[in-house]
């Protein structure tokens, strides 16, 4: 298992490529994803549309904790693998697989006690409250199978292995983009089911995706294995797996809720800046695609080089990453500068949306590289197990510097004013973020790695 794809001894930059394009298939595919699911619901009317906004703000949550619970198994299992602890990192998947299944099962339980009166506290009317209740009443039992799917995937990709897990994301895609117009629809042998069976393809989907993931971890990986009953090897595992994917699971929520923030102050100024914004934020996904896939590669290859002692070749890692990072996004800004309007066009014919959106595109992206260094430096940290450092670098950034500026702005120069406030705060934090990297280092009291003794895992 160590050291399959090259993390340990191969080229730092060919290994972090080679990692790197198949994690911006993934994430491309997951864009895809949703963008399929909006498109095929959007043909059933403006309440169905609005049904599945109102479920964005739940579905996220437990998807930041699913995304958090894998940091937590990227780094910890990067770092067993990286030291050769190949026993351990099977077993500690194990017990990370378990608690995510009890976690998550849990959560989507409560969930769907509470569902009429979580959703007619956001705001849901009695139109709408029952097309939001065929979707999540699905979406609730299959949640648990699309979490194992995220953690499992992270196992594949502690090992370098980011190939299979964006072709396993594909498949996935493909089955919901073929099952959506069937039983939304009710196409050929189909039912028509609307909303219920845009969540029905959606679960199938993750269910076969599910078992091709297992089918790679247990079999052909051979990463997995069932272990035996311990509470203590649990408690101790899961209480590592925690110290990580706590804070990566509120850093995930920040961003949204400072969008959300923002999109608020901008709508006692001009609701054409919302819109404006709302098209901005959602291209800024894609143009910040390169920064989230070598972000993901970063962690397993630092957590692995940490593991086999090689922590100058873990920093040369960050610190490459963060000089491509920023000649990347620097450059990927003068096509932008110059093709703003026709862009901005793309998303909009109304005349004030277009001249904020074209405002947005010639001046946001021009700070990309320096929110890009932000990004990476915040990841890697959590791979030199240092989470807590990773939240508080986003929290500054988005509520210390971020929020005032833009508050700032609003009132002393509009939507431009506060616009204006998003690439200065990501140019200071990424001045902070690149200093800081500099004196990146693991912590001193760094937990070791459990170890099996006389027939028992142990967190000695």
């Amino acid at each position: 298992m160590r050291d399959r794809h090259g993390l340990l001894s191969q080229p730092i930059g060919r290994v972090l490529l080679n990692m790197s394009l198949p994690n911006m298939l993934g994430i491309l595919t997951v864009l895809g994803f949703n963008l399929v699911d909006t498109f095929f619901i959007s043909r059933l009317g403006t309440e169905a549309l609005a049904a599945i906004s109102f479920t964005f703000p739940v579905t996220l949550i437990i998807v930041s904790v699913a995304i958090g619970i894998g940091a937590g198994v990227s780094t910890n299992l990067g770092r067993l693998i990286g030291g050769g602890h190949a026993p351990q990192a099977k077993v500690f998947l194990h017990d990370a697989l378990l608690l995510t299944f009890l976690l998550i099962s849990t959560l989507a339980t409560v969930g769907s006690l509470c569902n009429d009166w979580l959703f007619t506290l956001m705001g849901a009317t009695d139109g709408i409250l029952p097309l939001v209740h065929q979707y999540m009443q699905i979406w609730y039992l299959g949640v648990p199978v699309l979490v194992l799917q995220m953690v499992g995937n992270q196992g594949l990709k502690a090992t370098g292995d980011t190939r299979l897990p964006a072709q396993i994301l594909g498949l996935a895609a493909l089955i919901n983009l073929l099952l959506d117009p069937l039983l939304i629809f009710g196409i050929g042998p189909f039912p028509r089911l609307e909303l219920q069976g845009a969540a029905i393809a959606t679960v199938v989907s993750w269910i076969v995706a599910l078992c091709f993931s297992s089918y790679l971890l247990v079999l052909k990986r051979q990463l997995l294995v069932a272990a035996p009953i311990s509470i203590s090897r649990w408690w101790a595992n899961w209480k590592q797996l925690a110290h990580i994917a706590q804070p990566a699971a509120v850093m995930n929520l920040m961003n949204p809720l400072a969008n959300a923030m923002i999109m608020a102050m901008l709508a006692r100024i001009d609701h054409a800046a919302v819109a404006a914004f709302g098209a901005g934020t959602r291209l800024e996904s894609v143009l910040l695609i390169v920064t989230m896939a070598l972000s993901s590669s970063v962690v397993p290859f630092v957590a692995q080089n940490l593991g086999a002692s090689q922590k100058l070749r873990a920093r040369a890692a960050v610190l490459l990453s963060l000089r491509f990072i920023l000649v990347f996004q620097t450059l990927l800004y003068l096509p932008l500068a110059l093709w703003a309007e026709p862009l901005a066009r793309l998303f909009t014919d109304d005349a004030r949306v277009l001249e904020w959106l074209t405002f947005y595109i010639r001046v946001l992206p021009l700070a990309y590289g320096p929110l890009g260094v932000v990004i990476i430096v915040a990841t890697a940290l959590n791979a030199y197990h240092r989470p807590l450092a990773s939240l508080t670098l986003n929290l500054c950034r988005l509520f210390l510097l971020m929020l005032p500026l833009a508050a700032i702005g609003a009132w002393f120069y509009g939507v431009k004013g506060l616009l204006l406030a998003l690439p200065l705060s990501n140019l200071l934090m990424g001045m902070v973020s690149y200093l800081i990297a500099l004196r990146i280092k693991e912590p001193a009291n760094m937990p070791p790695p459990c170890h099996f003794e006389n027939g028992d895992w142990t967190g000695k």
